[in-house]
């Protein structure tokens, strides 16, 4: 997550975002979801899609479309709120698409961090969300700094471990910046995420050292003998990574009642698409307010950047802040339009 890689698709065809996400809205709704999905799911499709995390944009929605019209994600839920506490709630989801369940989650966080200056939302019986970093975008984009956790299913190996366990899990954090496109991380807690082994496979292409394992749990730099991922840090350090997916697990699933990521159902590789898999999600919103104060706040928030991205960096490159290649690819992609692998922009009405 959080990496631009055009070649996902050898061919690909470049389509206009507003026309894109007219289509995406269009497809899911003819899915079987109803507005308030389909619109907050065409709202992740289309952050991801714009600021180049293809692995998580309009291309998840033949995906979604299928997962509507099997019955395993309802098109129409019945999501409820419940507060728990004075800065917590639940959100039960009742197995609709994971996109709007999270950005109301975050919506409701959000509220609760006006109040207190803390909001944590917790999310069951949810499905997959795509790109984490749109629902922690959403809490800066209204003056907040935002975090946002999901579990997946097991495709990725402990440390030393010969068997999936974890999902890649990822985390997101966003942050308000005055007169800027907020800071944003939206990271796996895996090595590399699955896709790109999927990539490196189809060009016969070898993979780095010490990021994917073999069905016996090996590592490998073969991608077609891929079968896991290794967790963020490698043979080595990976126990870092694997800390990290349990801290989402624990987050998403252990303090919501969804399922843990051993018991959850596979995403991909299953005929079944009517069964619903009970993804976890968690939600964080903090006020500044409530902390050193705005003023301060931005202040610090300025000369924290102005420092990072003045820092001395080898010959022809330079320090970004996390979120600045991606608000580079947006501005670039709002010119020159959005990539589309060729099966997607069929699916989507674009011959």
């Amino acid at each position: 997550m959080g990496t631009t890689d055009n070649s996902l698709s050898a061919s690909v065809r470049v389509i206009d975002a507003s026309r894109l996400e007219e289509r995406t809205f269009a497809v899911l709704r003819e899915a079987g979801a109803d507005e308030p999905s389909a619109h907050a799911a065409t709202r992740a499709l289309m952050h991801a899609s714009r600021i180049g995390v293809d692995s998580h944009g309009v291309r998840l929605v033949a995906h979604y479309a299928k997962a509507l019209r099997g019955g395993r994600i309802k098109g129409a839920p019945h999501i409820t709120v419940r507060r728990t506490g004075v800065s917590a709630a639940l959100v039960d989801a009742d197995d609709g698409l994971g996109h709007l369940a999270a950005y109301r989650a975050m919506e409701e966080a959000c509220a609760l961090a006006r109040e207190n200056g803390v909001g944590a939302v917790g999310v069951c019986r949810s499905s997959h969300y795509g790109a984490a970093g749109a629902y922690a975008l959403a809490a800066a984009e209204m003056g907040l700094v935002g975090l946002t956790t999901t579990n997946a299913d097991s495709i990725v190996a402990l440390h030393d471990g010969v068997v999936p366990f974890h999902g890649t899990n990822p985390i997101a954090m966003a942050a308000p910046v005055l007169g800027e496109r907020p800071w944003l991380l939206d990271m796996a807690t895996s090595s590399v995420p699955m896709n790109r082994v999927h990539l490196y496979a189809t060009l016969g292409r070898q993979l780095p050292e010490n990021v994917a394992a073999d069905q016996s749990g090996r590592p490998t730099t073969d991608a077609s003998l891929a079968q896991m991922l290794i967790p963020l840090g490698g043979s080595e350090f990976g126990f870092k990574g694997a800390g990290l997916a349990g801290l989402v697990t624990i987050l998403s699933a252990v303090l919501t009642g969804a399922a843990p990521d051993p018991a959850m159902l596979p995403m991909t590789g299953t005929n079944d698409f009517a069964t619903p898999r009970n993804v976890g999600h968690f939600c964080i919103a903090l006020d500044p307010d409530r902390f050193v104060g705005r003023a301060t706040y931005d202040t610090l928030m300025s000369q924290y950047l102005l420092a990072l991205r003045s820092s001395s960096a080898h010959s022809g490159t330079q320090s970004l802040a996390p979120g600045d290649r991606e608000w580079m690819v947006e501005a670039e992609r709002a010119t020159t339009g959005i990539p589309v692998d060729l099966a997607t922009a069929a699916l989507l009405g674009f011959p």
